[in-house]
């Protein structure tokens, strides 16, 4: 029986053992290899008959509430993750590039880190601005 625990990250292609927080695909799961009449990043339509729609599906996590309440939570490392965000205004785009996300106290949004690259980013020298 094959392990099904984790994932293969999209992103990283590392596999890795815990629940993905995220989670996209190009298309519907029982297209197969049935031909889209249109797929695009947010609609896919198949035979002219199925028609398919990006959405957000909101899931419990078990502790998710008990860690983003806590204030030790300041005392981790900070996370490795990448910006989702198309920022105005700066060539080459900002998508994907690589930050650190610091968690603060409960109440409080992370601080986002870009870390430091050639990029003409907000911040050029791999710190955030507030």
């Amino acid at each position: 029986m094959p392990d099904t625990t984790g994932y293969t990250c999209t992103s990283c292609g590392e596999h890795h053992d815990e629940l993905p927080f995220a989670y996209s695909t190009p298309a519907p799961a029982f297209r197969r290899d049935d031909p889209a009449d249109v797929l695009e990043p947010e609609r896919c339509v198949i035979g002219g008959e199925h028609y398919f729609l990006r959405g957000r599906l909101v899931l419990p996590v078990l502790d998710a509430e008990e860690h983003w309440n806590i204030p030790q939570r300041t005392a981790e490392p900070p996370y490795f993750g990448w910006l989702a965000t198309e920022l105005p205004g700066y060539e080459p785009g900002t998508l994907n590039l690589k930050t650190n996300l610091h968690t603060r106290p409960p109440g409080e949004r992370p601080l986002i880190e870009l870390e430091p690259t050639g990029h003409p980013s907000p911040s050029s020298n791999g710190t955030a601005s507030r």
